[in-house]
């Protein structure tokens, strides 16, 4: 069974990206981020016919998550990352899908730093520690997928120097990602590729796809239950080479069904 996630990058403008790719690879679950649209203007029709179901939690012109299901019910658990009531910035959904809880997150991006959106950044950070702990205690496969805005390590950046102060590359952010995982989270790319240059992003500008000067901010973190099944991964990176195509590519895993 393939998982992946993808950061379209506004799923009306990326959608033949989007449809192109799902016809091509077949996953049987994706998450989907910032799809910057409200959620009457989901294209739930397009994906329909593609054969999907979904769930979605959309915003005007910025952020946005969904899961899509090839075959299986989604059963919605929550669309609230649980710590501040007063955050309307739609960034998280979980969800069931053939017996796996799938969490779909797109966690803030945080620049400028330091400032009021590096402040959020860490905040909604230890609101998903929170969460995480909690998850670790339910009894069924559990997977932290999207796009976290994090390179873990300086493996994960290219130029790492260039990226010290950048709220993706900070020191508290990195601490951050490394505390979740110290709870007992595997980092599923780099458990089946730990020594292999692996991006997920390249920006629009100065050819960063053609030099391949990319960033890892896409990730799997899988729970102990679902890492016994994990079987391969991979990015589709050709996708990015498309025209008109969104600046990360689809990230994907393979587990045992």
């Amino acid at each position: 069974m393939r998982i992946a996630t993808y950061n379209v990058n506004g799923v009306n403008g990326r959608l033949p990206i989007l449809l192109k790719w799902l016809e091509e690879t077949q996953p049987d679950i994706v998450c989907l981020q910032e799809l910057k649209a409200p959620d009457e203007k989901f294209p739930i029709d397009q994906i329909s016919a593609a054969g999907y179901n979904a769930v979605w939690q959309g915003q005007k012109s910025w952020n946005g998550v969904a899961i899509l299901s090839k075959g299986h019910e989604i059963k919605e658990v929550t669309r609230v990352l649980p710590g501040d009531p007063d955050d309307i910035q739609s960034r998280y959904l979980e969800a069931v899908v053939n017996d796996i809880l799938i969490v779909c997150l797109y966690l803030p991006n945080g620049n400028p730093s330091p400032g009021p959106k590096f402040d959020y950044k860490l905040s909604w950070f230890e609101r998903l520690h929170k969460r995480a702990v909690t998850l670790l205690e339910f009894d069924m496969p559990i997977a932290l997928i999207g796009d976290f805005n994090v390179m873990p390590t300086e493996f994960d950046v290219y130029k790492p120097e260039r990226w010290l102060n950048d709220a993706l590359f900070r020191v508290e952010v990195r601490e951050a990602f490394h505390k979740l995982i110290a709870q007992g989270w595997t980092d599923a790319i780099r458990k089946l590729h730990p020594d292999e240059v692996i991006y997920t992003f390249w920006d629009y500008f100065r050819q960063a796809y053609e030099r391949n000067a990319g960033l890892r901010i896409d990730h799997f973190l899988l729970n102990p239950k679902l890492e016994k099944r994990l079987k391969s991964c991979g990015v589709d990176k050709y996708v990015r080479g498309w025209e008109k195509t969104s600046d990360h590519a689809p990230v994907w895993i393979d587990v045992e069904k």
